[in-house]
């Protein structure tokens, strides 16, 4: 697997995390801020745990995450659980 652009802010690198989407220059993971999102973590308390990313970060993670599924490039996984 080759390093792949995927945005200005984010790039999934073999050498980095295992290839999983990092934004740029960090080992921060897209994931992790997703989930803080989801979480109800605002962007704020994203930008204090996180101190390399800004507000174009959080919302690059935002758009490849609504780009993914636009797109129809969705992974189920099974063992996800929505909070009800």
């Amino acid at each position: 697997m080759k390093r792949i652009e995927i945005n200005k802010y984010i790039v999934a690198d073999p050498q980095v995390c295992h290839g999983k989407p990092t934004f740029v220059g960090t080992r921060v993971m897209v994931w992790q801020v997703l989930e803080m999102l989801s979480a109800g973590e605002s962007s704020k308390q994203i930008m204090e745990a996180f101190s390399s990313l800004t507000e174009r970060h959080i919302k690059a993670a935002l758009d490849y995450a609504s780009s993914i599924t636009r797109e129809g490039y969705v992974v189920i996984n099974p063992k996800i659980q929505v909070p009800a």
